[in-house]
């Protein structure tokens, strides 16, 4: 019994067993987690282990949470969810793809609730993991099936179409371009074309078809015989319903009936005034259309054809009577979208190219910009032909002089309007154009030519004064980077590129440092200072003064981090940048790092495939969440290795997943494996990155120690030679060859690779060249491979002073061209001692 006296009903909603908490945990419908603080898998339910096949056993105790997602999830959660949890103490519904055991990726929607103790430190997380496959799956279907809907309520719209398209169309253009599509969908016509009126010339000419093939598009008299202008003089509709018919009546129709397959064609007058008033009946226009096979028209259909010609004639009526309103809207139109389009651009040069590509075809057939900022003059031009030289030459100089426009009159020998280009008072150049006949002698048109000119040389002027800024943002931007790196030494080599955000006149915060702690411990670091503008570059300055200060007294990478937190708390302009820190010891080549909130390095070892360094992470300097314990990595590389720091602008992008960015940095990588180090950076931002960027990108390439053999595969370009010779110096400097043998080994090198690219590849600029050198304690060995197609000999191509100088050079010179041409050149070593 209740309280109240009735029955107990909660007696009947017991369930008819016991229930087991401990298995309503272990088979929920959902998995469960518990972690420690730091994300270590305490607890889990056999929910989840039947998802991912993983045993208990593996996971606790032994993994963590965030060790079970994928790359990007696992930097979502050092940089979104655990920050979130810690500020919150709970995140709801982030979806997160589960690495399972077997690889398959499984998606979740992802519940955490971090429990604190009563002295309020973080005790342990809850989470609760939902199996989000079949809500993906659903999400598809219900995809397709509102695009079938949407697919069908389009067809319904056809019609309506049609005529809100009539209704709307402003132009002739527009008008003929939804009256052609008409008959397709309204009477599934397999093809259409449209002609006009032309009174002033006395013409019908084509304006647009949906077969390319089909009819004349010459322009024809009013008065010809042609079965498109019957139909215009006589305002009737005509239905040729076959071959046979058309050779009675229209036999123009007859051979283009045949060769397109079309047996039924319609001839629709377009007419503006009611058809049972003939006097004021007017034919603006002819619609034809035609039919696979032999197609009768109901009496309905014939209706609606009769509606659409007049439909469309009182279209084309509307579109001319408004066609000067029209002119004036589109000259204003054009006006502001130049004007917005040369503000989308802030260089110079673009500039006045998309200028040019203004203008011509659109209200001019050629153009010419030239100004006067430098020397020589900037001078860009686009159509033609191009007038007379000398005449233009004439009127620029009399128009820069002046200040004042000249106009092309009727007549006129150079045809041509040339007018001032002034901003500030000052003629910066001038704008030639050479105008459509419909155009010119127009009072409104000259006063649109003069305002386009008032525009363009405003908007030229705004972008000289840009570069200037620019160039001066961009010379206090290098000059707080670090400027004398270390170098000279065979043990290592440093390769640095910094590149500007494209469109931004501050400075930026990205930065990179290398130096040395000791004789044999060297220091590479690449930081990202949050924000722009002088307080970020003032705080670039002094992080980077700090690593150093910090380096010489820091027993790590970790201990060194621990040091800027330190620092950051006196300079709150520092707080959440992220640095990227490796000491190398040159003894032996063991390295040790730690990257706080910091992008992964990228280690290219002399045998194997690009590897990210992901361990040694922790959270940017001075945060208030996330991993905040800084941890070091400490690893042993080979002779040869290379190490890659960049900042973010290199590979994140607001259009792609960010594990995108990380796989496209890593096969540029790799391919780059045997490219010079000198450069290499400089030609990995223009491949991942190029010129119309939105961020800086800061890089730092280190290799390590000289390799057993160098491995060279260049362009055949001249400018790679320099590169290549660098290259190969610092190897040989490394491998201690004396100064009079590594002088000709580079000059004999250099020669064959040149000797490779004039006769090998003089017509093949995409050819490329392999670079082979080994070194031993009594000779240089250097072996130069090409695959292109020497004319004659090699020797007596090649007769001239590089082979000779080849000789001179090496001991031993022998040809291979059984497989392309190969050069193998050997020079002994001097004994020492």
């Amino acid at each position: 019994m209740s309280d109240s006296g009735g029955p107990d009903v909660t007696q009947d909603l017991r369930p008819p067993w016991d229930e087991d908490p401990d298995d309503l945990y272990e088979h929920a419908p959902c998995g469960y987690l518990t972690t420690l603080p730091d994300g270590t898998i305490v607890r889990v339910n056999q929910t989840f282990l039947s998802w991912t096949g993983f045993t208990r056993g593996e996971l606790v105790g032994h993994r963590r949470f965030r060790d079970l997602l994928t790359s990007g999830g696992q930097i979502y959660h050092e940089t979104h969810y655990a920050p979130l949890l810690r500020m919150q103490d709970e995140v709801h519904e982030l979806a997160f793809d589960v690495v399972c055991s077997d690889g398959r990726q499984l998606p979740t929607l992802v519940n955490s609730v971090l429990a604190r103790s009563g002295t309020g430190q973080p005790r342990a997380i809850r989470t609760t993991l939902f199996n989000a496959t079949e809500r993906r799956q659903y999400e598809t279907e219900l995809l397709l099936a509102r695009q079938i809907a949407e697919s069908s309520e389009r067809r319904v719209r056809v019609l309506q179409q049609i005529v809100a398209d009539l209704a709307a169309a402003p132009t002739e253009a527009e008008v003929a371009e939804a009256v052609v599509r008409a008959p397709e969908a309204a009477f599934g016509a397999a093809s259409s074309s449209i002609y006009l009126v032309d009174d002033e010339r006395d013409v019908i000419y084509a304006v647009a078809s949906t077969d390319p093939t089909t009819g004349n598009w010459d322009d024809m008299p009013r008065t010809s015989e042609r079965a498109v202008a019957r139909v215009a003089e006589r305002g009737d509709l005509h239905v040729v319903p076959s071959v046979a018919e058309a050779r009675t009546h229209f036999p123009d129709l007859v051979e283009s009936m045949r060769r397109s397959g079309r047996n039924t064609v319609v001839l629709l007058p377009l007419t503006t005034g009611p058809a049972d008033e003939r006097s004021t009946v007017e034919t603006l226009g002819v619609l034809a259309f035609s039919f696979k096979g032999e197609r009768k028209l109901t009496d309905g259909e014939l209706r609606v054809v009769r509606l659409l010609g007049q439909q469309s004639g009182q279209a084309l009526d509307r579109a001319r009577l408004y066609d000067e309103v029209r002119r004036r809207e589109d000259r204003s139109k054009f006006l502001a979208g130049t004007t917005r389009s040369l503000d989308e651009l802030h260089r110079l040069l673009p500039r006045t190219r998309r200028l040019i590509d203004r203008v011509v075809p659109e209200i001019a057939d050629w153009a010419e910009v030239r100004l006067q900022v430098g020397t020589p003059a900037l001078v860009e031009h686009g159509g033609g032909p191009r007038p007379d030289e000398e005449l233009l030459t004439q009127r620029l100089g009399k128009v820069a002089a002046s200040g004042e426009p000249v106009f092309a009159a009727e007549g006129d020998q150079l045809d041509c309007s040339v007018l001032p280009l002034t901003a500030r008072g000052l003629v910066l150049g001038t704008l030639a154009l050479r105008m459509s006949t419909n155009r010119r002698g127009i009072a409104a048109e000259q006063a649109f030519l003069i305002e386009l000119a008032d525009r363009a040389g405003l908007a030229l002027e705004n972008a000289r004064l840009y570069e200037q800024e620019r160039q001066i943002a961009r010379t206090l931007q290098r000059s707080l980077l670090a400027g004398d790196l270390p170098g000279g030494d065979s043990r290592f080599a440093v390769e640095t590129h910094y590149q500007a955000a494209a469109l931004d006149l501050e400075v930026g915060g990205d930065w990179f440092d290398a130096f040395l702690i000791t004789p044999d411990k060297l220091a590479v670091v690449v930081g990202d200072v949050v924000g722009r503008g002088i307080e970020a570059a003032t705080t670039m300055g002094q992080l980077r003064s700090a690593v150093r200060a910090l380096a010489s007294s820091a027993t790590g990478p970790a201990q060194l981090i621990e040091g800027l937190d330190r620092f950051v708390e006196r300079v709150e302009s520092a707080r959440m940048a992220t640095v990227a820190y490796v000491e190398v010891d040159l003894t032996d080549g063991e390295v040790v790092y730690s990257c706080a909130g910091h992008l992964p390095p990228l280690l290219q070892e002399p045998a194997g495939s690009p590897e990210y360094l992901l361990q040694g992470r922790s959270a940017p300097l001075g945060s208030k969440a996330g991993n905040k314990v800084r941890t070091e990595h400490r690893r042993r590389l080979p002779a040869g290795s290379r190490m890659l720091l960049y900042t973010d602008g290199l590979i994140e992008r607001r259009t792609r997943p960010i594990d995108k960015g990380f796989e496209l940095l890593a096969r540029e990588w790799a391919r780059r494996r045997d490219a010079p180090l000198q450069g290499l950076a400089a030609t990995l931002a223009d491949t991942l990155v190029g010129r119309d960027h939105s961020d800086d990108v800061c890089m730092l390439c280190l290799t390590l120690g000289a390799e057993e053999r160098i491995e060279r595969t260049i362009g055949a370009d001249r400018m790679q030679i320099a590169l290549l010779r660098a290259d190969l110096r610092t190897w040989l400097v490394g491998h201690e060859v004396e100064p009079e043998c590594r002088d000709a080994v580079l000059l004999a090198c250099s020669e064959a690779v040149a000797n490779a690219i004039e006769h090998g590849y003089r017509d093949d600029p995409f050819g490329m060249i392999d670079v082979v050198a080994t070194v031993t304690a009594d000779a240089v060995e250097v072996r130069v491979t090409d695959r292109g197609t020497w004319r004659g000999a090699v020797s007596d191509v090649a007769r001239g002073r590089g082979l000779q100088l080849i000789r001179e050079s090496m001991d031993q010179v022998l040809f291979d061209r059984s497989d392309g041409t190969t050069v193998t050149m050997r020079r002994g070593r001097l004994e020492v001692g």
